[in-house]
This record gives structure tokens, sequence and C-alpha cells, in this order.
């Protein structure tokens, strides 16, 4: 048997990480400025991390959620303190798309319509309900489109509200800050509005942070910014530091029925603990405050390179638009210079470094992108 043929893969095997930096298979080391799509929140081997994980697996990785797992109340606790959703409730997944396809189940069950409202660039995962409200019809199958969706233009309020106001609208779903979709921001301002708008059309506010949330903006949610309590916030990617887990809260407005939501794996014991460790570790080393920091001198020096157009971003969650397809500098920053990244669109460099990327190595990955830039 062979592998279906998903992605378009680099001829690299990465076989070790610490901290922000990778080894491949034949001893070459790279600077880590993309965190494996933004899932290395803490850094790659952190020691508390794998004492977490390999204590857990030592005692019991796994046994079903029809019995008590006092992890799961304990990463509730720990997380509504440390986000400011005390007075949320949990409910634990695997995936971000899993989050965000039972955020819109949720909201569908709490108000009875159908209709969502999404945003153009918009990318929320490639399950059934996520993948239809994620603006790519490439990777929409026949099968994902009978949901009614409609698409805006992020930062157009009067669009949304007259979508809102028609009354047949569900939810309706955005992202802290676009991946992507370029690293595109909606503005403080925008969501205020979003807010006022969905509670005064009875529409439920999903906020998607599953990769600009758990501290990668400089504050724990990207809509911490702007000041809004959403209804339903989806978190993923960065939440176990490698270990495939998510999360949903869930406003109090909502009100449980056993049967409505369910998971086999969600919330694992060796999940938990891998997201109770990230917790500690993001405290202990005030890692969002140094993703803010580190940030804003990253996106200063960036700006400062020949062939930028635009810096976008918050905290340690960059895009650098450039006057040229970014193809070729990519490919000579990861083959060249030893310097992984991402993409977003043709024109931009996406980077979603560790949060505990130093200034140190910020000025290191700076001097290798002057080298490829000029």
């Amino acid at each position: 048997m062979n592998l279906f043929d998903v992605y378009p893969l680099f001829n690299i095997e990465i076989v070790k990480g610490k901290g922000c930096r990778v080894w491949d298979s034949a001893g070459n080391e790279y600077l880590d400025l993309y965190g494996g799509h933004a899932v290395i929140s803490v850094g790659h081997s952190h020691p508390d991390y794998v004492a977490a994980v390999t204590g857990q697996i030592r005692e019991l990785g796994f046994y079903s959620n029809s019995v008590t797992n006092s992890l799961q109340k304990q990463l509730a606790g720990k997380l509504g303190r440390v986000s400011g959703y005390d007075d949320y409730a949990l409910f634990l997944i695997n995936t971000g798309a899993e989050a965000n396809e039972n955020a819109l189940k949720l909201a569908s069950f709490h108000n009875g319509k159908r209709r969502v409202v999404s945003f153009r660039n918009s990318f929320h995962g490639r399950t059934s309900a996520s993948v239809r409200v994620t603006d790519n019809p490439a990777i929409v199958a026949p099968v994902n489109e009978g949901m009614p969706v409609t698409f805006l233009p992020l930062g157009d309020l009067s669009l949304v509200e007259n979508e809102l106001s028609k009354g047949d609208v569900s939810s309706l779903i955005i992202e802290g800050i676009q991946g992507v979709g370029g690293i595109q921001l909606p503005s403080d301002e925008f969501l205020q509005s979003l807010a006022r708008l969905c509670s005064r059309y009875e529409v439920c506010l999903i906020l998607d942070e599953v990769q600009s949330g758990y501290g990668r903006s400089g504050k724990f949610f990207a809509h911490h910014y702007a000041g809004i309590r959403p209804d339903l916030i989806t978190v993923g990617k960065g939440i176990a530091n490698g270990f495939p887990m998510a999360a949903l809260l869930i406003s109090p407005m909502f009100k449980p029925v056993h049967g409505m939501l369910g998971t086999t794996f969600g919330g694992n014991h060796l999940a938990c603990a891998a997201a109770l460790s990230v917790l500690d570790i993001l405290e202990k080393e005030q890692l969002i405050a140094n993703a803010n920091e580190v940030g804003n001198y990253l996106m200063e020096e960036l700006a400062t390179l020949p062939g930028v157009r635009e810096i976008r971003g918050r905290g340690l969650m960059i895009g650098i638009e450039l006057d040229e397809p970014v193809k070729e500098i990519r490919r000579r920053l990861l083959f060249e210079q030893r310097v992984f990244t991402g993409v977003a669109g043709a024109h931009t460099i996406r980077l979603l470094p560790p949060l505990c990327f130093s200034r140190a190595e910020a000025g290191e990955a700076l001097a290798r992108f002057r080298r490829v830039m000029g």
C-alpha cells in the first residue's frame, strides 16, 4: 500500500526538535519559524512537556468518556482562569476542524436556524460543515454543499447587517486573525460591531481561534484585543504542543442535552496531560508576553527588508507580503539558509514560530532573511 498523495512534499525528513530548532535525517539543523502550522506553542521537546506526557502514558493513556476523568476537570478549570472564560463550559475534541464543526452544530441546535455567514478568504477546516464555511470552492465536495452559507468581504459591516437582519442566520464565524487567507486582521471595531449585531439579531458569534489563539497573537485570544465575549470559541493547534487535541469554549447560554455532542478520543488522559503542561509552561515562562515583545521587534525589522510591500500580524503570527511571488524566496530560505517558513497566498510568507522564540533567535532569522532578500 502507498500513501494517498495529499500534499506536495519537500524532500526533507525532520527527526528531532528542540525549542525553536529542528534537525533532519541527514543531521542538518533548521530554525523553525513555522512550528508545524502553529502547532508547536511551547517549543519542541520541552522537558516539562515531555515529563508530563511520559508520566501520564506510564499510568494510563486512554479510557472511555463514559467514566469520570479528573484531568478534564483540571484542564477546564485552568483554561477558564488563564483565558478569562471561567463561566464557560468546555468540550474537548481532536482537531480544529472538529471544533468548528461542533460549534456550527451547537449554534443550530440552539436557535433552530440553518444559514451561516462567513468571510472571504476564510479557512475553518476540511470536514463537512467546516469546509463548507471555508472560502475555497476547490476543496468543497458536492456532498458538502447542502448547508446554506453566505461569504462576505472582511470589514463590510453594512453587508453583514443586511444578511443578519433577514432572520435565518444561525451563526456567524470569523477567525481571530485569518491565517491561510494571508494574515488578515479584522479590526477591533469590526469585531465589536459584529458582537453587537449578532446579539441584536439572535445570531451565534463563533470566534475561530484555532490558529490565532493560545497566546500566538500576544494575548491569549486574538479577539481579546477587541474586548468582546463570543458565544462560541474554537481552539486547536497549540493547545497540546503537537498532541492531536482541540476544544470548544461554550457560553452559559447553551444548555447541554445528552447526545447533542459526543467524541471517542476527545479529552483522553494523554491529551489532557499534554494540554495542562502547555498552560503551565505558558504561565511559568511568560510566553504570551514574549510573543508580543519578540513579534513586535520582528515585524519592525522585517518591514525594512528590500521587496517587502507590507507586514501584517500580531505577536508571533506574521505575514510578510512581498512585491514578487514568494516561492523562490521560500525555497532559498529553506535549502540555503535552513529556515522553515509557511505561505499564505502567492505573495505572502507566513511566520508562526514557537512562542518561546527569543529576540536572539529573531536576530538570527533576520540575518538569514537578509542573505536571501538583500
